[in-house]
């Protein structure tokens, strides 16, 4: 493949793994998904009683012979998904340390392998970049030729100015008519109350959420062992500091941070990835798949 961040044999390997929703969806055409609406689709979800203008098609004449009045059949009604993936596109995405990918790469990874999935099994996928502004939205869409916008655009992106992903979250949940997949991408380095919050409206309009917490092993570790002039790759001021000397109040912050933004996507029954840029991608995309598939006996 000519992109970068796609691997073909990765994508054959994962292709065998279902990208399964965990709610009912509201999609436009008949898939593989549990729909809120009931339907005509193979799996029976209830009786209700008959009434005038129902599709007589539908009648249980079993349970008629047994109760002597008339019940209709309901059943599930299956639908595609409409998936949405937020990135992040941030100056701080493009941090990288030692031969690591960059955060962005790592997130184009991610995204391009599971649009690819989706949209292989007949369901859409749309592309939302945000750093300052959300200043890139492609609607989805399950044609092939959506593929290749959407991996042109992730390639043209590029990791600049100051996050907006807070505000982005919210544009997204007021914008999407029907409830969808909503994966970010992201290191989250933003205000953790205004991030809880911007969750809450995404779970409020019922959405599904996948979040990939994006993380250098440099910004866990804060390993370094000599005077640093440390830069804010998003506003690009410094700061230089004695490791020895803040590490231990380092260690204290990026504890409580981490801590923090895991328990607002629990509160919001987000998926939750911490994934560090030196992890197996294909490792972490096969445990996120797996995870979703449905429990046996249950659709």
């Amino acid at each position: 493949m000519k992109y970068e961040f796609l691997d073909s044999e990765v994508l054959t390997r994962l292709g065998a793994l279902p990208v399964d929703s965990r709610l009912p969806m509201a999609g436009n055409v008949v898939g593989r998904h549990r729909s809120p609406h009931r339907g005509s689709s193979v799996e029976f979800a209830e009786y209700r009683k008959y009434v005038a203008g129902d599709d007589t098609r539908r009648l249980d004449w079993k349970a008629y012979a047994r109760t002597d009045r008339h019940y209709i059949k309901e059943f599930e009604a299956d639908t595609n998904l409409r998936a949405y993936f937020v990135v992040d596109c941030s100056g701080s995405m493009g941090y990288a340390s030692a031969e690591h990918p960059t955060k962005l790469d790592y997130a184009r990874r991610l995204a391009a392998s599971l649009a690819y999935l989706l949209v292989n099994q007949g369901d859409a996928a749309g592309l939302s970049c945000c750093a300052g502004t959300l200043y890139l939205e492609m609607p989805p869409s399950r044609r092939p030729a959506q593929l290749q916008h959407f991996f042109d655009t992730l390639t043209e992106t590029e990791a600049r100015g100051e996050t907006g992903l807070v505000a982005a979250l919210h544009t997204i949940a007021e914008k999407i008519g029907q409830r969808g997949l909503v994966v970010i991408l992201s290191d989250l380095f933003c205000d953790a109350l205004s991030l809880g919050d911007a969750l809450q409206h995404l779970r409020y309009r019922k959405h599904d959420i996948a979040v990939f917490h994006l993380l250098d092993r440099q910004e866990i570790a804060f390993d370094f062992n000599r005077p640093y002039r440390f830069i804010d790759l998003e506003d690009d001021t410094s700061l230089v500091a004695e490791p020895n000397l803040i590490k231990e109040e380092y260690d204290h912050a990026m504890r409580e941070f981490l801590e923090t933004v895991e328990a607002d996507c629990n509160d919001v029954h987000a998926d939750y990835y911490r994934v560090i840029t030196d992890q197996d991608y294909e490792e972490v995309l096969r445990e996120f798949l797996t995870a979703r598939l449905p429990k046996k006996g249950r659709r």
